[in-house]
């Protein structure tokens, strides 16, 4: 028999979906609503991996992201299904986005609005300002919405010599980092160390992120910062309920061990329990890295630095700050001593940024009365063999708790804290099954190549598909929900829908990165 014919024998209509975290959620809902029959296999008892919650002590408190942006990206997920976003989900402007606290005592408020932040920082930050909105352009014509995998897979080799994209390759500053494309335009030291850590969503180094990343900080102006109300948590409910409206079939708390293929083609999934589900596509939501390594049992061609990881705290308060808005960060006296401890050496740094979430200022229920859920969170490196957080946390939590007070005037707050948990990179690494503790999936460190993540479309297996913060286009909320979103539309292209007749299918559309 041949391999195409043991494919068909051994398949049927179904897709799986391995993981639902946001990546694996979104697409599950987009295959359900283009007709698909659907599968998503969890290993946990919920659905949105890091977007879980914590529940105890009268508080809750969001355990992973916690900033969304982008709410289009969400609102297209919606539209796939002829569904309204706000239907399922309300979303509250937070303006100013975050407050700042710097170890010389001032404080900054990041607003949207870009006339009232070039006054405060000159007018470097409105031409800053600018170029980002250039390069989230360049993103959504060649970046977004598709399957990369690299530089060439960006610019269709008949395009690249026309004068208008070779002025969208020199916008790029390719060779130039983050921290230093930010420096060239704005030279307020306290506002070049907030504009790095837009970065931060993507758990790499400003130093070693190439520039195009500064196009982040236009993405978060032009649509704003967003709070879900009922906490991050309330995005994969939303998106449980819509896959559940579409038919979709969840298995919770069951264990993908293998893929299987025939001839490089997928043909199922085996699980632990011993049972095999056949399938004839597969979108893996688990961390791509491991996903090659662990259920296809391949060699990788090509090495991946893990992202950052970090320590969460989650401290209920009997009583709030009025002085910290929804979101804050706390930032280190110098960041190239900071980022040099966490990416370079690989260690704890010695005086770290802390970003803090305290929600109960848009939300009191997250609280008893006057009190506050506060979320704290350090970006500490990758776990590295040495790493004993067991042993390390203690004396890094009086670190952590030190900078809060000393920096960001969160006096006694030990004497406030009546209710605790913590997180630490081996927490990390067991609870969510990713690379070596990162929260963010791949760094993103490169000047030419580091934006660059697997892509979608897996090169080598057919009908394997990859979603994720270690898949194309890479970590953040937004950009989770959208490597569903393209996950999804490659498979949908290369094998289309054989359970309906809807008129989805029957259109032509343009093809969607390189197969």
């Amino acid at each position: 028999m041949e391999a195409d014919e043991v494919m068909t024998h051994l398949s049927n209509d179904n897709v799986v979906v391995i993981g639902g975290g946001l990546g694996g959620l979104a697409a599950a809902c987009t295959l359900a609503a283009r007709g698909h029959a659907v599968t998503l296999i969890e290993r946990n008892p919920w659905l949105g991996g890091k977007a879980a919650v914590l529940e105890a002590g009268g508080f809750r408190f969001d355990m992973g992201p916690t900033i969304l942006t982008l709410p289009s990206v969400l609102r297209r997920i919606f539209a796939e299904a002829n569904r309204q976003m706000e239907d399922y989900l309300e979303l509250i402007p937070l303006d100013p986005q975050w407050r700042c606290f710097f170890e010389d005592g001032s404080t900054m408020d990041l607003v949207r609005d870009v006339e009232t932040m070039t006054r405060r920082l000159g007018e470097g930050y409105r031409d800053f300002i600018q170029w980002s909105a250039r390069l989230h352009a360049i993103s959504e014509k060649y970046f977004f919405w598709r399957s990369l995998g690299s530089l060439g897979d960006m610019f269709d080799t008949r395009a690249t010599f026309r004068f208008s994209t070779l002025r969208d390759i020199m916008a790029m500053r390719m060779g130039r980092s983050v921290a230093g494309a930010i420096r060239s335009f704005v030279s307020d030291r306290n506002g070049a160390q907030m504009l790095d850590h837009f970065t931060q969503y993507v758990g790499s180094s400003p130093e070693g992120s190439p520039a195009v990343l500064c196009g982040i900080a236009h993405m978060q102006v032009s649509e704003g910062v967003w709070y879900p109300r009922g906490g991050t948590g309330a995005v994969p409910a939303a998106l449980r309920r819509l896959a559940e409206e579409l038919g979709v079939e969840f298995r919770l708390g069951e264990t993908v061990t293998r893929i299987q293929t025939v001839a490089d083609r997928v043909r199922g999934v085996e699980l632990a329990s011993g049972e095999t589900v056949p399938c004839r596509a597969v979108v893996s939501n688990m961390d791509a890295v491991r996903t090659q390594r662990e259920l296809l049992g391949q060699p990788l061609r090509r090495r991946h630095e893990p992202a950052c990881s970090g320590v969460v705290l989650y401290l209920g308060l009997r009583e709030r700050y009025p002085h910290l808005l929804h979101h804050d960060f706390v930032f280190s006296r110098d960041p190239h001593e900071e980022f040099d401890w966490i990416y370079r050496r690989g260690e704890p740094a010695p005086d770290p940024t802390c970003y803090l979430c305290a929600p109960a200022q848009t939300e009191p229920e997250v609280a008893p009365p006057g009190g506050e859920a506060l979320y704290v969170l350090v970006h500490t490196p990758y776990l590295r063999p040495h790493h004993d957080w067991s042993r390390m946390l203690p004396a890094y939590r009086q670190v952590i708790l030190n900078k809060l007070k000393r920096t960001a005037g969160l006096t006694n707050i030990e004497d406030r804290i009546v209710f605790e948990r913590a997180l630490t990179p081996q927490d990390i690494h067991e609870r969510y099954h990713v690379l070596q503790g990162a929260i963010y999936g791949l760094a993103s460190h490169g000047l030419i190549a580091g934006a660059f993540k697997p892509a979608n479309r897996h090169p080598q297996v057919r009908g394997l598909y990859l979603a994720g913060g270690a898949a194309h286009p890479g970590p953040g909320m937004p950009m989770v929900l959208m490597s569903g979103w393209i996950a999804a539309d490659c498979l949908d292209h290369d094998y289309g829908c054989t359970s309906c007749q809807c008129q989805h299918h029957h259109v032509a559309r343009e093809p969607v990165g390189a197969r």
